[in-house]
């Protein structure tokens, strides 16, 4: 009979499966590395890879597939920069985490890892970026760069403002630019509008994230839109994803896709109401499905802006 390997329950993080293979399957002496880059809670890698491989594939010429080489450094750039971006957040937030029960658990709060290790583990990882981003053109290298600034800003924005959600957008969004860039050589204005529907796309989805933290937050005095918003949240939401649908069906039309476009955008549209249909700010779990279902959304139209690219519907 298989052995089922030992997970301690005292260390998987609250939001993270019960079963994740870090937990399961990592040496224990590597585990809080990983959790710091939220390995365990691959959510976020995606959120932050759809807006790339979004603008890679509209960058195509009609007709053509996207670069895959392009995809393939782009997920490797994703995977690492939002595991630095996370232990960048864990650091700044550590003397916060330690009193919020869905993030007690985490390395630094819990000691199962040093400040120091933290920090080294971050540039580890910010030179592994590093290397990914000099494979790109010389424009895509500087734009990339610039974007440093907003990973540095984002863990510190609760603390100033009710808008953190804005910031996180402008960074995790990036990709919608870069991956133009990294095609073309030049930032259009395609680019541009693809980058403000994503962020339209995460202060829907991390608003809805923020209600499971939202009695932490007022007790340690930090900010969000959960806050923000309250029992008007479905109202916003709907109009963060009603702009995000329009820009990204706008900028569809104004590069030429074709009618599968369309047809698997309308699944997209379904998939984002029914997360507002179904939302309840006050259940924690369902919060944290409906926020995670967000892959489903991304993978959706990236694969209607591919569609779009051939006139495989008449």
């Amino acid at each position: 009979m298989k052995k089922t390997p030992h997970i301690r329950q005292d260390r998987v993080i609250d939001d993270a499966s019960k079963k994740n293979w870090v937990d399961l399957y990592a040496p224990e002496f590597v585990q809080p590395y990983l959790k710091l880059s939220r390995v365990d809670r691959p959510i976020g890698t995606w959120l932050l890879l759809y807006p790339c491989w979004w603008s890679v594939a509209l960058a195509a010429p009609d007709g053509h597939w996207p670069d895959w080489g392009l995809f393939v450094l782009f997920a490797i750039g994703a995977f690492v920069m939002r595991g630095a971006g996370c232990t960048l957040n864990d650091i700044a937030d550590r003397n916060f985490d330690g009193k919020v029960e869905r993030t007690k658990k985490r390395p630094l709060p819990s000691g199962q890892v040093s400040l120091k290790q933290a920090f080294a583990w971050l540039i580890f990882q910010c030179l592994i970026g590093l290397v990914v981003l000099l494979q790109f053109n010389n424009f895509a290298i500087l734009l990339g760069a610039a974007s440093l600034i907003l990973v540095a800003i984002y863990p510190f924005a609760k603390r100033f403002t009710y808008w953190p959600q804005v910031f996180l957008g402008l960074a995790f969004n990036y990709g919608a630019l870069l991956g133009w860039a990294a095609v073309k050589g030049d930032l259009g204005w395609i680019a541009v509008l693809l980058y403000i529907a994503g962020i339209a796309w995460t202060l829907g989805y991390d608003t809805i994230y923020a209600h499971q933290d939202k009695e932490d937050d007022i007790l340690i005095g930090v900010k969000s839109t959960a806050l923000k918003f309250g029992a008007a949240t479905r109202d916003w939401i709907f109009g963060f994803y009603s702009l995000l649908l329009v820009l990204v069906v706008f900028v569809g039309w104004s590069v030429g896709l074709h009618t599968g476009f369309y047809v698997l955008m309308a699944g997209a549209a379904a998939h984002l109401f029914w997360q507002i249909q179904k939302l309840d700010i006050d259940d924690g779990d369902r919060c944290l499905a409906l926020f995670k279902s967000n892959k489903n959304f991304g993978a959706i139209v990236m694969f209607a802006i591919i569609a779009g690219k051939f006139q495989i519907l008449t």
